[in-house]
């Protein structure tokens, strides 16, 4: 029933003017909200019918809700809307594995992916802490190294990421941070969805659906890829 609820709220019209607060699905309840660079604000929630530990997120600019993503205890995408629903193949080669990375320092992975359109890719990489720590609204997050590749099924680069990112051990969850993107055309460009502001339940902010940093008409316009990693892998 909840994917349908996603799917629903994705394939709809964006709303004239989201003032207030976004309601996450039935049985579902928000513990986190992020406001980011680029334009963009997050919610973190979880869901009674999901395995214990997955944890999923929905990112919002103007417009409205724009993707939604499942990940599992260990960091690993489970499955995402943009709106075409993309899933986990099984059996990946080398997951990812939240635990290697804190434990060991360093996480290398790759994996497949299906589409329901009936395309797939082959994603690999790596994240690797490099032991710097920095604190973003009070919080304290351990900054990583992040490198990329996704690869359609003849092998072809779909596009690469390559710089920082953020995790938090205590939540298992990564976050965004500056790097530079190639989506498949060879030209690299800078990006940086940082967050910014961490908005607990209960505090003013907490499940807003507007976005509050960036949001000029043309970092709004591009606020789409501001992930290191497509935002279906991490965060």
């Amino acid at each position: 029933m909840r994917k349908f609820v996603i799917l629903a709220c994705l394939m709809s019209p964006a709303a004239p003017a989201l003032a207030g607060t976004w309601t996450a699905p039935e049985g579902c309840e928000v513990f986190l909200t992020v406001q980011s660079k680029g334009c963009r604000v997050s919610h973190y929630y979880r869901c009674e019918a999901d395995r214990p530990g997955d944890q999923w997120r929905v990112d919002l600019d103007q417009e409205g809700p724009f993707f939604y993503s499942k990940i599992d205890s260990e960091g690993q995408w489970v499955e995402s809307y943009d709106p075409v629903r993309q899933t986990l193949d099984p059996n990946p080669t080398d997951p990812a594995s939240y635990s290697e990375l804190i434990a060991e320092g360093m996480d290398t992975w790759s994996f497949g992916l299906s589409k329901d359109d009936g395309t797939g890719s082959r994603a690999e990489g790596y994240d690797r802490l490099t032991g710097q720590s920095v604190v973003i609204d009070g919080v304290t997050l351990q900054q990583t190294e992040v490198d990329f590749t996704e690869y359609d099924l003849s092998g072809n680069v779909l596009r690469r990421s390559k710089g920082n990112e953020y995790v938090n051990p205590d939540w298992r969850l990564f976050f965004a941070g500056p790097g530079e993107t190639d989506l498949g055309d060879g030209q690299w460009l800078p990006i940086d969805g940082s967050p910014l502001q961490f908005v607990f339940p209960g505090e003013q902010g907490f499940l807003s659906s507007q976005p509050l940093f960036d949001c000029d008409a043309l970092t709004a316009e591009a606020a789409y890829p501001l992930n290191i990693l497509p935002a279906s892998f991490k965060e």
